[in-house]
Order: structure tokens, then C-alpha cells, then sequence
């Protein structure tokens, strides 16, 4: 086997593991508060639904239902960030949050086809619809709705997890405006299509940011490259700086989150060349240049190979035995 060398860095990790830990408190925070509050204006929004007899409430009302268990659960996978690398879970639970961003595409894709099947059914048999309760519980909700969407964006808005829940909340938000709309009209000009109407278009703007939000999670979960970093351009690049590199080869790379990137190649190295030294130029150009978190990296030598472990990308790796192909 070639010699290994096993790094962690990062762009992000330089502001250091505490600004990580206070990220990850703050989305831990935002995602259970907007949970609190949009599950419990949920019971409101649909009793008004049913009262008004609208189906702008009705679906927002619906949304909101699994808005709430989907921040439950994006509180739930920021918990799980703290568990530590298990033997069965060697990454630890870092792709959790990923994995809830995907399940809550996937539920926002249903719940939008619903609203559509609904709709249709209204528009070729128009029912009435109570325009005060409808105006009253859609002017409530949407005040709950920007306040879950100020506090979430107090998280980190590169996170998937945030993003898919400022996602689910705008969503809400623009159902509530959808449903003020359809109220003033329905009150003014008693024009009742107007509700499934526009219960359609706020689900073609849900569709919208859901496919996109789907795609990228599938993209990680799929161990896709990031985007932005070629193999071709990491190759290319170690080769010309890190000195004692003659060919970088067999370059993987994927996400394990959004915000760790992780790499495995391999290097040949110049017979003079100086492996340990090599190893660490390795790991410190790709943490400094790529923003790779993890690395493990096989130096191949003239017939010769040894393996290198480093506790960080800043330690000097430690020779320990390696075995021949």
C-alpha cells in the first residue's frame, strides 16, 4: 500500500472550532424557535381554514404542519453535529443535516402537488369562501411568519439545513400574503376563484426553490465534487507548488456537508524528495487553497513507500509502517 497521509484544514476552519461550535448554537437556536412558533400558529391557521372555508389557508395551513416537524427535525440534526465519530459512523453525524434538507425537499415536492390537485378541483367547482376569518387568521400568520424567518436568519445561511428552513418559512410567508390577497378580493369583489388561484401560483414559487434545494442535497449525498473545484485544477496545482510533487493522480473529492470538503489522492514523489515535508506541503496547500477539510493523501516514491499520519494540517506527520502492494 502507497504511503498515507490522513489531514484536517480548511478555509472554514480558520476562524477556529469555537466560531464553528457558536454556528452550530445559533442554528440550533433559530431552528427550534421558528419550530415553536410555526407549529403553534399551525392549529390557528387551519381552524381559521376550515371556518373560511379557503384553500389558501387550508394548504398554508398544511405547509405550516410540516414546516414545523421539518425544523423539529433540522433541531434535531444540529443536536446530532455534537455526537462525536463513532465505529459505525466514522464521519461522525455530519451528514444529518444534509440528509433532513433532502426529506424536507421531498415532503415540500408532495405537499406542492396537493395543493395543485386541490386547486384544480376548486377552479372547476368554485366554493365560497369567508373573507373576514380569512383576512383575520392571514394577517396573524403572516406576522408569525416574518418573525420565524428573522429569527432564522440569525443561523448561518450557508447552511442547507438553515437554507431549507428559510425556505419552508417563505414559503409559509408568501401563502399568507397569497391569502390576504385572495381575502381583500373576496371581500371587495366577491370573486371566489381568486383563492385557488393563487394557491397555485404560491405553490409554483414553492416548486421552484424545492428543486433547487433537492439538487443540491442530492449533490452531496451522491458524494458529487463541489462546486468550484475541479480534480483536474488540484492536480495541477500541487504539482507546480508543493516542491518534491512530480504527478498528482487518482484525485477524489466530495462533501461530507456543505462546509467540509474532503480529498483523496495520490502523489509521486521525486526519488531526492523528502516524504514527511512533501506530505505536509500536501495538506497545508489544500486546506489554504481548496478549503479541504480532510485529506488522505498516498505518496508513491521509486519503488518505495511509507505512510505518514497527521493529527492536523499544522502537526508534522509521524512516520508509522506501511506494507507493499
Amino acid at each position: 500500500m502507497a504511503p498515507h497521509d490522513h489531514s484536517h484544514g480548511g478555509k472554514g476552519h480558520a476562524h477556529g472550532h469555537g466560531h464553528s461550535h457558536s454556528h452550530a448554537s445559533n442554528n440550533e437556536r433559530a431552528t427550534l424557535i421558528a419550530a415553536i412558533l410555526t407549529g403553534g400558529f399551525m392549529i390557528a391557521e387551519a381552524a381559521g381554514g376550515i371556518i373560511a372555508n379557503s384553500l389558501t389557508l387550508l394548504a398554508d395551513a398544511a405547509h405550516m404542519m410540516t414546516d414545523s416537524v421539518a425544523l423539529f427535525l433540522a433541531w434535531w440534526a444540529f443536536r446530532q453535529l455534537r455526537k462525536p465519530a463513532t465505529p459505525e459512523l466514522t464521519y461522525g453525524h455530519h451528514r444529518m443535516p444534509v440528509l433532513i434538507a433532502f426529506a424536507n425537499a421531498i415532503v415540500l415536492l408532495l405537499l406542492t402537488v396537493w395543493i395543485f390537485i386541490e386547486a384544480a378541483g376548486r377552479i372547476a367547482a368554485p366554493e365560497p369562501v369567508a373573507s373576514i376569518p380569512l383576512l383575520i387568521v392571514a394577517w396573524l400568520g403572516l406576522l408569525v411568519n416574518i418573525a420565524a424567518f428573522l429569527v432564522l436568519s440569525s443561523g448561518n445561511r450557508e447552511s442547507l439545513n438553515i437554507r431549507a428552513a428559510v425556505l419552508h418559512v417563505l414559503s409559509d410567508l408568501l401563502g399568507s400574503v397569497a391569502a390576504i390577497i385572495a381575502g381583500g378580493v373576496i371581500l371587495f369583489y366577491g370573486w371566489t376563484m381568486i383563492d385557488p388561484i393563487l394557491s397555485v401560483l404560491v405553490g409554483l414559487l414553492i416548486l421552484r426553490t424545492t428543486i433547487r434545494l433537492m439538487r443540491e442535497s442530492a449533490h452531496i449525498l451522491l458524494e458529487g465534487a463541489p462546486k468550484g473545484i475541479e480534480p483536474g485544477d488540484i492536480a495541477a496545482d500541487l504539482t507546480a507548488t508543493v516542491p518534491g510533487v512530480e504527478k498528482i493522480h487518482h484525485v477524489h473529492l466530495w462533501s461530507l456537508s456543505e462546509e467540509r470538503v474532503l480529498v483523496t489522492l495520490h502523489a509521486v514523489l521525486a526519488a531526492d524528495a523528502d516524504a514527511p515535508m512533501a506530505a505536509a506541503g500536501i495538506r497545508a496547500r489544500l486546506a489554504d487553497e481548496f478549503g479541504v477539510g480532510h485529506a488522505t493523501v498516498e505518496l508513491e516514491t521509486a519503488g518505495r513507500e511509507a505512510r505518514f499520519e497527521a493529527a492536523d494540517c499544522t502537526g508534522d506527520p509521524g512516520p508509522t509502517p506501511g506494507h507493499a502492494h
